[in-house]
C-alpha cells in the first residue's frame, strides 16, 4: 500500500504540503488567515487525492482523483499568487511554491496519460 511513496509526484506533493504549512506559518498575519487556511487545504488536497486514488486501485478511480488533484494544484497556484500580490508571501517563498506546483502539475498530467494507457504506475 505504501508504494505511492515511491512516486515522484507524491514526494513533490508532500514537499508542497510541508512548504505551504511552514511558509504560511512564517508569514501569518491576521488578515491573511482565511486565505492561508484555504491555501493549506488546497495543498493538502493535492497529496490526499493522489494517495486516495492510488489506494482505490482501479484506473478509472485513480484518474478521477488525479483530475481532482490537478484542480487542487491549480487552486493552490491561484492562492499563492493572491497571497504574493497582497504582500503576505515574499518573492522567494512564492517562487519556491510556484516551482513545486509547476513540477507537480506536469507530473500529474503525465501520470493521467500513463494510467489511461496502462493502469496505476509507481514511477511518476
Amino acid at each position: 500500500m505504501h508504494k505511492y511513496r515511491s512516486m515522484i509526484v507524491w514526494q513533490r506533493s508532500h514537499d508542497l504540503v510541508l512548504c505551504a504549512l511552514k511558509e504560511t506559518d512564517k508569514a501569518y498575519h491576521p488578515r491573511s488567515r482565511a486565505l492561508f487556511d484555504q491555501l493549506r487545504r488546497a495543498a493538502i488536497s493535492v497529496e490526499c487525492n493522489l494517495v486516495e486514488g492510488y489506494a482505490l486501485g482501479t484506473p478509472p478511480l485513480f484518474r478521477r482523483h488525479l483530475r481532482i488533484a490537478i484542480g487542487s494544484a491549480a487552486e493552490t497556484e491561484s492562492l499563492v499568487r493572491t497571497a504574493a500580490e497582497m504582500g503576505y508571501l515574499t518573492q522567494d517563498r512564492t517562487n519556491k511554491m510556484a516551482a513545486l506546483l509547476d513540477e507537480i502539475l506536469a507530473l500529474l498530467f503525465t501520470l493521467i496519460r500513463r494510467v489511461s494507457r496502462t493502469g496505476p504506475s509507481t514511477r511518476t
